[in-house]
C-alpha cells in the first residue's frame, strides 16, 4: 500500500514546478506549492485541491521561507519530499553581466537554494526521512551555449552542493538527487523566465549575440515533455536507491556522456604532467 507523502516545491505556478505539483495530487499525495505571486491564480488552477495549500514564498527572502516551512509543518505535520525547483536564466556574457545581475542569480538559484533546503532539514532530520529533489540543468553538466554560461556556473554549484549533501545527510535516511532536465516545452525560452543582460559589448556578437537571436526562436521546439518529467520525479520520490545525479532527456544524457568523454581525453593527453608534481619521498630504510 501506496503511504501518502507531503511534497514541498517551490517555483509551482508554471514550468516543471506545476506539472510535478498536479502529478503529486493525481497520486493521492499532499503538496505545499510556493510561488512568488498571486497565490490564489495557482489554487484555482488546480481546482482547489483539498491536499494542496499555496504559499507565498519569494525564496531570496529568508523571512518568507522561514515562514512558508513553518506554515507547511503547521498545515501538514511534516515534509517528505523537497523540491528545490525556483530559478531563472540569465543570457549574457560574463564580461557583459552587471554585479547586480550576477548577484541576483546566485541569489535565487543558488544561495536561494539552499535556504529553503536549511530550513526545512531539521524536521526531514527528526524523522530520519525524506528526499531532496534539486533542479540543476543540462547547463550544469557542459557549458554548451554561448550566454547561458552565468546561469550555467549556478547549476554546475546545484551539483557539487547536492553532492556534498548527500554525503551528509544518507547516513540520516535523507536521499539527495540532482535533476538535470535538457530543453523542454517550459517557459524558460519564452521571455518570461530568462533575463536579458543589460549590456551589450560588439566584441560578443558571433557568440552570445547569436544566442539572444535564436533563444526566442527555439521557444516551443523543444524535444522534452514537462508532463513526463513530472512523471520521473513521481519515480524517483518512490525510489529506494535514488541516484545523486540525473540528466533527464536524451538531449541531457548527450551532454552528460559528452562532457565526460571531453574530460577523459584531456586527461589522458596531460596526464604525465598532471602526475609529475608528487614530492620525491625517500624510503624509510636504506636499501641494503
Amino acid at each position: 500500500m501506496k503511504t501518502q507523502k507531503v511534497w514541498f516545491v517551490t517555483g509551482a505556478s508554471r514550468g516543471f514546478g506545476l506539472e510535478i505539483v498536479k502529478a503529486a495530487l493525481a497520486v493521492g499525495d499532499q503538496v505545499v506549492a510556493t510561488v512568488r505571486k498571486n497565490p490564489e491564480q495557482v489554487s484555482a488552477t488546480l481546482g482547489n485541491h483539498q491536499n494542496l495549500q499555496v504559499v507565498v514564498l519569494d525564496v531570496t527572502k529568508v523571512g518568507q521561507v522561514k515562514e512558508g516551512v513553518e506554515q507547511a509543518i503547521a498545515h501538514f505535520g511534516q515534509i517528505d519530499v523537497l523540491v528545490n525547483n525556483a530559478g531563472y536564466g540569465f543570457l549574457g556574457a560574463f564580461e557583459e553581466a552587471t554585479e547586480e545581475e550576477i548577484s541576483r542569480q546566485f541569489e535565487t538559484n543558488v544561495f536561494g537554494l539552499l535556504r529553503v533546503t536549511q530550513a526545512i532539514l531539521p524536521y526531514m532530520r527528526q524523522r530520519a526521512t525524506g528526499h531532496i529533489i534539486n533542479f540543476s540543468s543540462a547547463f550544469g553538466y557542459r557549458a554548451t551555449v554561448p550566454g547561458f554560461g552565468l546561469y550555467g556556473s549556478t547549476k554546475f554549484a546545484v551539483e557539487g552542493i547536492s553532492e556534498g549533501l548527500a554525503l551528509e545527510v544518507n547516513p540520516l535516511g535523507i536521499h539527495v538527487t540532482s535533476l538535470a532536465p535538457g530543453l523542454f516545452s517550459t517557459d524558460f525560452l519564452s521571455g518570461d523566465s530568462y533575463v536579458v543582460g543589460a549590456n551589450v559589448l560588439e566584441a560578443y556578437a558571433p557568440t552570445v549575440g547569436r544566442t539572444r537571436v535564436n533563444a526566442g526562436q527555439i521557444h516551443g521546439n523543444q524535444p522534452g515533455d514537462p508532463a513526463k518529467l513530472a512523471q520521473v520525479v513521481m519515480e524517483l520520490a518512490n525510489s529506494q536507491t535514488p541516484p545523486v545525479h540525473l540528466p533527464v532527456g536524451k538531449d541531457a544524457v548527450a551532454y552528460f556522456r559528452s562532457k565526460v568523454a571531453t574530460m577523459e581525453a584531456e586527461v589522458d593527453a596531460w596526464e604525465s604532467i598532471s602526475a609529475s608534481t608528487d614530492r620525491e619521498i625517500e624510503p624509510a630504510f636504506p636499501k641494503s
